[in-house]
């Protein structure tokens, strides 16, 4: 098709394949700039959880080194929340995972407060503050090097590129912005317009492959031959998994309130990693962090832990969650998102040991993922890429869609500020 020719309102493909330079540059950097946030983060981890307790000689899986830990987390979150100039920037309770662009001036203090939370412990992920520092950064630096770059593009390309780096694909953000991308009224095929996109998510997954970025996949024996009760029990253990995650959403917001209620963030973010402490204490170690790592190594030593001690790692992971992403903590929920499922999916199968392992936990990361990222193509694409089993995918389209029913008019995991009603005038 010549340029002449395009649907109206679809990109000229001269003017498509220019701005996939930009599109790639974006999403290597955003890719570097996650690699690099991540970096600091796990050196500063690895300080607070092995070498600084070796050199005093105490057990990091102790309890009180575990409450001590989250509980000075607090402190420090808070205190830059207070104090430091940007304030953290945005409550993560309160935007969705693409938002407008921040201030440059917040966001030190947002990389700040991502940094000491990440290391700390804390039950939340890197994607709502990352993509929200990266969108910043390269909408502030792409707009002085191309002017004639639109603004709403640069975030959408650093938005798919740092997705694609998160998650290791270019195809979790192909998937995420087909919905954003379908709902424009800009015209050409659909392919057209996620051209860009793709090319920023494929970019910055490479480079965050070609770094050694982690994976999502845990080891688990494929499904096997299709069986029709398959459909029955996936659907039952998604439908467990969503009730569970629409319990999550339905505490959060009079958690959030009860938390905010305190006004100052030195008492309010103190607080809760006080109670992160207590329940990190309670669940121990693989009950902390965001939860990436930490779901293999349950996978792999699943043999170790009987059906109440998974409703304990479960249960504990779930008011992790909730409290972090309460009490002002900067972060994430997908990733934390993504172990309760795994955990959840353990559980069933340590107490119905006929359902395939694969099944199981992919169907318990679709009904919590669902719930938190309220995105039925991302919910997918993590529950097939955990187990590496693709075979999953057409039960997984079925399942997911009396589950979808259940969720698509339920709240959503986010904070919206009240409504300002304006006087009436006379």
């Amino acid at each position: 098709m010549s340029d002449a020719t395009a649907p109206a309102g679809a990109l000229p493909l001269r003017r498509l394949a220019l701005l996939a330079i930009p599109a790639v540059i974006i999403g290597i950097v955003s890719a570097l700039i996650l690699f690099g946030l991540e970096w600091v983060a796990d050196q500063l981890e690895h300080y607070l959880w092995s070498t600084l307790p070796a050199t005093i000689d105490v057990d990091p899986g102790n309890g009180w080194w575990i409450f001590t830990l989250l509980t000075l987390s607090g402190v420090a979150v808070g205190l830059v929340v207070w104090l430091v100039p940007g304030h953290g920037a945005r409550d993560s309770a309160t935007t969705e995972l693409i938002a407008p662009p921040l201030k440059l001036a917040v966001i030190p203090s947002l990389v700040l407060v991502t940094i000491l939370a990440l290391a700390g412990g804390v039950s939340l992920g890197p994607e709502n503050p990352i993509i929200a520092i990266n969108t910043a950064v390269l909408v502030a630096l792409i707009a002085r090097l191309m002017p004639k770059v639109p603004t709403e593009l640069i975030l959408l390309l650093t938005a798919a590129g740092t997705i694609g780096a998160l998650f290791g694909t270019p195809v979790a953000a192909a998937l995420v912005f087909t919905g954003v991308v379908a709902a424009l009224k800009s015209g050409g095929a659909l392919w057209d317009r996620l051209f860009l996109p793709l090319a920023a998510a494929g970019a910055g997954s490479v480079t965050m492959g070609l770094l050694g970025g982690a994976t999502l996949t845990v080891n688990v024996p494929s499904m096997g031959a299709m069986q029709p009760i398959y459909f029955v029990e996936g659907l039952g253990v998604a439908v467990a998994a969503t009730l569970l995650g629409l319990a999550m959403v339905f505490v959060f917001p009079f958690l959030h309130r009860f938390f905010h209620g305190l006004k100052y963030p030195i008492v309010y973010i103190t607080l809760g990693g006080v109670l992160l402490g207590v329940l990190g204490a309670i669940g121990g170690p693989i009950t902390l962090f965001k939860g990436l790592s930490q779901m293999g190594t349950l996978v792999d030593d699943r043999a170790n832990y009987d059906a109440g001690q998974l409703v304990v790692v479960t249960l504990v992971k779930v008011a992790a969650l909730v409290i972090a992403a309460s009490a002002g903590f900067r972060g994430g929920r997908i990733f934390p998102a993504v172990f309760i499922g795994v955990a959840f999916g353990l559980l069933t199968e340590a107490v119905f040991p006929d359902i395939p392992i694969s099944l199981a936990i992919a169907c318990g990361v679709l009904g919590v993922v669902l719930v938190v990222a309220r995105d039925g193509w991302l919910a997918l694409f993590i529950a097939v890429a955990v187990v590496g089993d693709v075979a999953l995918l057409s039960v997984l389209c079925v399942i997911i869609l009396p589950v979808w029913l259940m969720v698509s008019r339920a709240p959503e995991m986010i904070i919206h500020p009240p409504k300002v009603l304006e006087p009436a005038r006379s």
